[in-house]
This record gives structure tokens, sequence and C-alpha cells, in this order.
């Protein structure tokens, strides 16, 4: 093993700052996107009525839909979700000859093609790691929830709250505390899934080691850098993360 030729890597240095900054901008909205579909899921999932059409409504046409959806998201390996994503359902609704979006009148096929060319990679990663991340973001929430007890449920219909306004302002700011930690894995997991993305051209931190490996025909260094580079983000998210824990702790003990 020769020694680490750091040349390699300061020659191609604006194309890592450009794959870390492309990785966080992904992870950023990703983690937003994610976390809103999850919880939305999660609702879903819990989403019943005791007695009346309701009830037989919102478990064929919700509950088992969602339960559905996140089987498949949580079974299936993300690399293909991604393929599917970007191959299929981006095509679907933004080819420029028979998008579902352009044949609708939509969006023209000039943009639908210029948003292939420009951000098709970057669209798919986004569609695809929010769809997967939503899956086992709205599980995360349904234990939280479940592990608020009832009677506070119950105590806020008794003084006439409904049940969105006892959700917002009494269950989900105590299962949000509760659930921080696994978000805070989530996010972490979404840094790291990212760099399946670089396998349909997006210019993240893998795409740009894998172009510097194929113009020198060596991976020790550019794949070595971009592993410190992906461990530097994920302890940075943990910190963050214990801070936000450390914080809630304390207006908890108020």
């Amino acid at each position: 093993m020769t020694g680490f030729r750091w040349e390699i890597i300061s020659e191609y240095a604006p194309l890592f700052v450009q794959g870390a900054l492309m990785t966080i901008k992904c992870t950023i909205i990703c983690v937003i996107l994610g976390t809103t579909w999850g919880l939305l899921l999660g609702l879903g999932r819990m989403a019943r009525a005791d007695e009346g059409p309701w009830k037989h409504v919102l478990r064929f046409a919700v509950q088992w839909p969602v339960r559905i959806y996140v089987s498949a998201f949580r079974g299936t390996p993300l690399f293909v979700q991604i393929m599917v994503v970007h191959f299929a359902l981006v095509p679907l609704f933004i080819n420029p000859r028979d998008g579902i979006l352009v044949a609708n009148g939509l969006m023209s096929s000039d943009f639908a093609r210029a948003l292939r060319s420009d951000y098709g990679a970057f669209l798919s990663c986004v569609v695809a790691i929010t769809l997967n991340a939503g899956a086992y973001v709205s599980e995360i929430f349904r234990a939280g929830i479940q592990s608020i007890d009832n009677g506070q449920m119950e105590a806020s219909r008794a003084l006439g709250m409904g049940w969105g306004k006892t959700m917002r302002k009494v269950i989900l700011p105590q299962a949000f505390r509760r659930i921080l930690p696994p978000l805070g894995n989530n996010a972490i997991a979404i840094v790291k899934d990212s760099s399946l993305a670089s396998a349909i051209g997006l210019a993240d931190l893998a795409y740009a080691a894998r172009t510097v490996s194929g113009a020198y025909a060596t991976y020790w260094e550019p794949y070595l850098t971009i592993s410190l580079v992906y461990w530097v983000l994920t302890f940075l998210l943990s910190l963050l993360v214990q801070h936000m824990e450390k914080r809630f702790g304390k207006s908890d003990s108020r």
C-alpha cells in the first residue's frame, strides 16, 4: 500500500466540497419531508372511529393502505426504490413527451425536459428517500403516540378539545420528546443512504469519490476522504440531537 497522495484530494477539492454540499442539501430536505410524511402516515395508521360508517371507511381506506405502504417500503431495498423512482415514477409524471403533468397541461415540454436534465437525479433522490424515510418515521411516531397515557387524551376531550387540537397541543409535543433519539438515528441513516443516489448520477460525495477513483485508478484516497466527511457529518448531527434532548429535558424538569 502506497502513501496517501494528498495532491489527488487537493486537485479535486472543489468536487468534494460540491458533493458534501449536495449531500447536506439532500439530507435536510429529506429529513423535513420524510418526518412530515411519516407523521401523516403515523396518524393515518392510528385513524379509527368507534362506531358508525367511518369505522369501516377509516379501517379499509386509510389504515390498511398505510400498512401496505409501510410494509412495502420497509421490506424492499432503498437502492431498488431509487431506481424505480428515477426510471419509472419520475418519467411517468414529467416525461417531456407524454408525462402526466405534461399531458394535462400542468407543465410545458421544455420545462419538463430542462427539469429532468438539470435536476432529475436530485428530484429522484429526494422523492425516493422521502418515501422510504416516511415509512420508518411513521412507525416511530406511532410508537411515540401510543406511549402517551390514554388518560391525557380522555382528559383533553373532557375539557372540550377536539381530537386534532388534543393531538397537536397535548399528545404530539410529549411524543416528540420521546421519539427524538430514533428520529435522530433516522436522520443519520439518511445522510449515509443518500450515497446510493450516486448510481443515478447525483453529484454527491459518493459520486465525487467515484469520479476521482476513475480518473486516477485509485480508491484509497477518495473513499477514505468521503468516509471521513460522512463521519464528521453524522457526528455533528448526533451532537445536535443530543443538544435537543438536553434542551427538551430541561423544559420537562421545570
